[in-house]
This record gives structure tokens, C-alpha cells and sequence, in this order.
């Protein structure tokens, strides 16, 4: 292969680990305004099912409930959202240099792999039902196709440049 080659790889590695970045810190950042999110989608969104608008509405009862009289405990949906954030920051990593840092690329897929046991898991024992549980283990399943491209072009790009 060619340097064309080797520059066209990293051009593709860039991309997928950007697709990545941006959606650890897209969902990162919309923890912090939960309880004005719930209010805007129970208010404004009627596309949902009845079951998932009944659902959504009580999340948001709930949410409202605990913030007027618990306000400190969304401060663990901030750390929730700081914890996506500081996650893909470590994808700079492998974003700079792919070969030397593709265990972060590894580290990731395994986190999506996990977030369906843990859905399976903790969604029942919190009361989430069953098809929001399906909506949480999405996120691992859509998470982990950039990340296996992105490692399949780390795994192209070293082979080329071992030759």
C-alpha cells in the first residue's frame, strides 16, 4: 500500500473516532437538563406510543418530584453526564495516534458490549420496563459499529505499517 493509503486510513480513523466523540459527549451533555427534557417531551411530543408516553410521563413526575424536594440527587446524573464527557476525551488517544492507542478503541466496544447486560440486569430490578431496557441496550449495539470500524481500519492501518 502507498502512502495515499496509509493517509486515507487515518482520514477514516479520524472520522469514525469524531462520530464517537461527539455522540459520548452529545448524550453526556443532555443528562444535565433531564427534568426540562421530560417536561418539553411529555408536553410537546404525542408521536409516542400510549405505553411509552405513560412511561415518559411518569419519569418525568418523578424526576420533578425529587428535584423539588431532593434537588442533590440528580448531582448523580451530572456525574453521569461528566463521566460521557471524561470518556470521550480519552478517545483524543487513539485519535492522534491509532496503532500506539487502540485498546481505548478496545476499552470502548467492551463498555457497549456491557451496557446490555447491565440493562438486563438493573432495568428490572429499578422497575424499568422491558422495551425502554431494549431502548438502553441500543446505545450499546449503535455505540459499538463505529468503534468496530474504526478498529478494523487501526488493525489495516498497523498491518501497513509493519510492511
Amino acid at each position: 500500500m502507498s502512502l495515499k493509503s496509509e493517509k486515507q486510513l487515518l482520514k477514516n480513523i479520524h472520522a469514525w473516532i469524531l462520530i464517537f466523540i461527539i455522540g459520548l459527549v452529545l448524550s453526556g451533555i443532555t443528562a444535565f437538563p433531564i427534568e426540562k427534557e421530560l417536561a418539553f417531551t411529555v408536553n410537546h411530543i404525542k408521536c409516542f406510543p400510549g405505553f411509552m408516553h405513560d412511561w415518559i410521563q411518569q419519569a418525568y413526575a418523578a424526576i420533578k418530584t425529587t428535584n423539588e424536594n431532593f434537588p442533590f440527587i440528580s448531582y448523580g446524573t451530572d456525574w453521569l453526564a461528566f463521566a460521557h464527557i471524561a470518556i470521550a476525551v480519552a478517545f483524543i488517544g487513539p485519535y492522534r495516534n491509532p496503532v500506539k492507542n487502540k485498546w481505548v478503541v478496545q476499552f470502548g466496544m467492551i463498555a457497549c458490549i456491557l451496557v446490555i447486560p447491565l440493562a438486563l440486569i438493573a432495568g428490572p430490578i429499578r422497575g424499568i420496563p422491558f422495551y425502554w431496557r431494549m431502548i438502553d441496550c441500543s446505545f450499546g449495539v449503535v455505540g459499538i459499529i463505529p468503534l468496530y470500524i474504526c478498529y478494523r481500519k487501526i488493525i489495516s492501518l498497523e498491518n501497513l505499517l509493519q510492511k
